[in-house]
């Protein structure tokens, strides 16, 4: 069972590691690109927001990747939920974004992480009956007796 984590942990590390890189490498451009738009026939709003929203998609995936990590590595109860749904956003964020932009290396790079993170999340165990509160055999009048002496409400 504990196998089963560690390789969840391992391959969720990755995945984040994957996109804090590509968070990286896309803020990396970010001077570069501001020229770009600065010299563009967009008008002063519109080109503000273009700036805005360049530097969020960055900001959003490391953000993405560290709440993953802390998940991942400390929370127990709801972890499994919170990687898998950091994991379809980025999905879906990516498939926004082959829609508008079309298929370029940076959506391979978030598949990448997404398909890992996603699949680490999906190895995660059952971890409230890793926990001893989710009992695998059938209700009885002792296993009741039992549960409820321990402060249990279920078998």
């Amino acid at each position: 069972m504990d196998g089963r984590n560690n390789a969840a942990r391992l391959l969720i590390s990755l995945g984040a590691m994957v996109l804090i890189a590509a968070a990286l490498l896309h803020l990396s451009d970010y001077p570069k690109d501001l020229r770009a738009v600065s010299v563009s026939n967009l008008r002063a709003p519109m080109q503000r927001e273009v700036r805005a929203l360049f530097f969020l998609v960055g900001w959003d995936w490391f953000v993405i990747a560290i709440i993953m990590l802390i998940s991942a590595f400390t929370v127990k109860k709801v972890r499994k939920v919170i990687v898998l749904f950091c994991g379809l956003a980025l999905l879906v964020t990516q498939a926004v974004m082959l829609a508008l932009m079309g298929w370029f290396w940076g959506i391979a790079i978030i598949l990448a992480s997404a398909l890992m993170i996603l699949c680490g999340g999906l190895l995660f165990q059952n971890t409230a009956a890793q926990e001893g509160r989710v009992r695998l055999y059938p209700c009885t009048v002792e296993t009741l007796s039992l549960c409820s002496q321990r402060g249990h409400h279920f078998c």
